[in-house]
């Protein structure tokens, strides 16, 4: 059921629009090319299976993990609120 102007699945298309954009977020951060034996971060080896697994890994495990968590993901506004539409 939609609001006002908005068509119906207005709101479904919404969510699956924020999928889409976290995907691509999400496929855009992932290593791409030759990956390293070494990790870059610390030196320690990168397992076989890992590198086998995610191609171009450049790091370990346990760097990537810390990197993850100062990852910064930028939200986009799509709830048509009169605030976002003023600015």
């Amino acid at each position: 059921m939609a609001n006002g102007w908005a068509p119906d699945g207005a709101v479904q298309d919404q969510i699956e629009d924020s999928i889409q954009d976290a995907l691509k977020s999400a496929r855009a951060r992932m290593p791409t090319g030759d990956g390293l034996e070494d990790c870059e971060d610390c030196g320690d080896d990168i397992p076989q299976a890992r590198r086998t697994a995610l191609p171009g890994a450049r790091t370990c495990v346990s760097c990537q993990v810390r990197r993850d968590k100062h990852t910064v993901h930028s939200t986009i506004n799509r709830r048509g609120s009169k605030d976002s539409q003023l600015r």
